[in-house]
């Protein structure tokens, strides 16, 4: 009986040992699969920067291979043997791959070809000093410049005419215009939603409020986009009665109410988190419920408040359709009732129209890498305000 009993035990050891290191295993196996997946996203994310920057990259560098000057020296062909293979590559636009596949044959006929172009030309473009300007480089990409009939220099963003003009200023003022505006309008209401449900309201209507808040980030943007088209600016212009029915004040708000739902959720939950003793010795001392909440509660809360503003922000920047639909026009003016063009919708609106590999092209993918950049430098300056915050509330500053 008794060597029964021990054989019964060391089994159910054995057992046991063996379901511990199936558990170890599987524990292993799915620590395995997080960082696979993790990594992957983190990859993801590096390739789909690394893809834009590559399309950009000739005029990041200024390479002479991108030229959008409507009128460019003309080399006769006969010359070509005088050509080195950089001077070809530059005249022609090509790179070091195309060139090496080409025979003289080809490169004589497309040197023919931009001949004839020139010879087709207008008098009037001939004769146009502006026709000769490239405006992929940085000086017309940034700086204002006089264009011919402008009394003054100008930023403008024209990418289509003979003439391709293409200032990103204005675009970068309309997304910043738009974006701030939607914040202005976003983070109070936000704001004072959070305090009121993570603070003041009772437990049954805070789980009803919190719900309905944050089902607003589920309105897809073209349908929050296609009601400020139609009913927003009708009823803002009739309000504030402004000229231009359609305009970046229009556009921020209706951001401001795709931003509310982020900013409300993320700051409610940082409310939330607020030890209830510090609200509990503040209501024994004689203070309100606001202003337990406004004087405590919130300075508490406040890393986790900014953290939500910045997403919101992030928000509000990469935003496409409804500053699509409710303004397009690329103007330079920093008055908000105008119209403007962020740097979203242009590369939505544009995309599609550009040849692969031209300079309308790569302008549009140095617009994706300014918003990438943009990005990532807005997060990491909000990351490192939001912890320098934490250690003065925790007094290590």
């Amino acid at each position: 009986m008794t060597h029964g009993r021990n054989s019964s035990r060391r089994t159910a050891g054995w057992g046991g040992i063996y379901r511990g290191h199936r558990a170890r295993v599987g524990e292993r196996l799915a620590e395995m699969g997080i960082f696979v997946v993790s990594l992957s996203a983190i990859a993801l994310i590096f390739l789909i920067f690394l893809f834009v920057g590559r399309e950009a990259w000739p005029i990041l560098i200024q390479s002479d291979s991108v030229n959008s000057a409507a009128v460019q020296d003309v080399i006769p062909a006969v010359d070509l043997p005088k050509l080195s293979p950089e001077q070809i590559r530059a005249y022609l636009g090509i790179d070091a791959a195309q060139l090496d596949r080409m025979d003289s044959e080809t490169i004589r006929e497309l040197m023919l070809v931009r001949e004839e172009a020139f010879a087709s030309l207008p008098q009037s473009l001939q004769r146009d000093p502006d026709a000769r300007l490239n405006t992929v480089r940085w000086r017309s990409l940034i700086l204002p410049h006089q264009w011919a009939g402008y009394s003054r220099p100008e930023f403008i963003w024209q990418p289509i005419g003979e003439i391709h003009k293409y200032n990103i200023v204005p675009l970068l003022v309309g997304s910043l215009k738009t974006s701030l505006i939607g914040l202005a309008f976003a983070v109070p209401f936000a704001l004072g939603a959070a305090i009121y449900v993570s603070q003041i309201a009772r437990p049954r209507l805070r789980e009803w409020l919190k719900p309905a808040v944050e089902l607003l980030s589920g309105i897809p943007s073209v349908v929050m986009g296609s009601f400020a088209l139609i009913v927003m600016a009708t009823v803002l212009q009739r309000f504030f009665g402004y000229e231009t029915r359609l305009n970046a004040f229009v556009a921020g708000i209706a951001l401001g109410m795709a931003v509310i739902p982020i900013v409300f959720s993320i700051a409610e939950d940082a409310l939330t988190s607020v030890p209830r003793s510090f609200i509990q010795a503040a209501l024994a001392l004689g203070a309100s419920e606001w202003q337990a909440a406004w004087q405590i509660a919130l300075p508490a809360a406040l890393p986790g408040v900014f953290a939500g503003v910045v997403l919101g922000f992030g928000r509000a920047v990469g935003e496409t359709m409804i500053v699509l639909l409710v303004c397009s026009a690329s103007v330079m003016s920093w008055n908000i009732f105008d119209s403007a063009r962020s740097i979203t919708t242009t590369i939505a609106a544009e995309m599609a129209e550009a040849v692969a590999g031209n300079h309308h092209y790569r302008v549009l993918f140095l617009l994706g890498t300014i918003l990438f950049a943009v990005t990532f430098v807005t997060n990491l300056l909000g990351d490192i305000f939001i912890h320098r915050l934490k250690r003065r509330l925790e007094g290590k500053q």
